[in-house]
């Protein structure tokens, strides 16, 4: 009886170290929740409903088909766009995506899935601003961008430019609205949904968009296997229909070819 005590003993013990450490690092394939990081002020790519409170957007439903794909949720929470990073490198969040381009000097810190949208980026005045064309227009200029944006890294070769930097792209737009700013240098989508929306007699479009690059999904460095992961429901949703029935959904016509690669 004693023996047969202790073994029980021990084994209930083991059952509950596994599960205590099941519990702890999630950040592998085996997991069921994906920890997933947005910036929800970049309508359409992601954003608050106003009716349900909810984060909703081009993002938040691609990263929703990537995990149904693998057989897991995603858990999408939302963070200002310069504290993504850091929450990855920090096991915050386990993937972030939010309108964010792939550029080298991201890559020395996460790794970035295959492409999932190209864009460029451009300008948006205020609708009576006749002055700025181009971005050859924007020496001297007050220029407002987002902290750690693709944005902010054009403006900071603008020369003699009075770059202001905001933690929104919400309040980049405002101060334009407020004349604080001339211009607002952000990504070409974004603007669009702004123009015709919220900035909808108050600001345009204007210019040709600065050159396009593709928006990856990003992870935390050396995390391979949920990169694997999460280029293989990419794959599948490309494959299946599903991201073109989302990027129509959001956009209003369907994807280019070089989108569904």
């Amino acid at each position: 009886m004693k023996f047969k005590k202790i073994a029980t003993l021990l084994g209930a013990f083991t059952i509950a170290s596994s599960l205590f450490i099941a519990g702890c690092g999630n950040t592998g394939t085996s997991q069921k929740t994906w920890r997933v990081g947005t910036d929800a002020t970049y309508a359409p790519f992601g954003f608050k409903d106003k009716d349900s409170g909810k984060l909703a957007g081009f993002d938040v439903d691609i990263i929703n088909a990537i995990a149904q794909e693998e057989g897991v949720e995603a858990d999408v929470q939302n963070l200002n766009f310069d504290a993504l990073l850091p929450a990855l490198q920090s096991n915050t969040i386990d993937i972030a995506i939010s309108d964010m381009t792939i550029s080298e000097d991201r890559a020395k810190s996460v790794d970035f899935s295959k492409p999932y949208y190209i864009a460029g980026n451009g300008l948006v005045v205020n609708i009576d601003n006749t002055n700025i064309n181009s971005f050859k227009d924007l020496e001297g200029k007050r220029i407002g961008v987002s902290i750690g944006s693709t944005g902010a890294e054009i403006a900071s070769k603008i020369p003699n430019a009075d770059v202001r930097q905001f933690n929104l792209i919400v309040d980049a737009f405002l101060e334009l609205q407020n004349r604080g700013v001339d211009v607002v240098i952000n990504d070409t989508p974004v603007n669009e949904y702004y123009v015709n929306s919220k900035g909808k007699g108050i600001a345009k479009v204007t210019g040709e968009d600065y050159d396009a690059a593709p928006l990856g999904i990003a992870v935390k460095k050396g995390n391979t296997e949920l990169l694997n992961k999460v280029n293989d429901g990419l794959a599948k949703i490309k494959a299946n229909g599903k991201y073109a029935e989302i990027y129509k959904k959001w956009f209003g016509k369907e994807p280019p070819a070089e989108d569904l690669k």
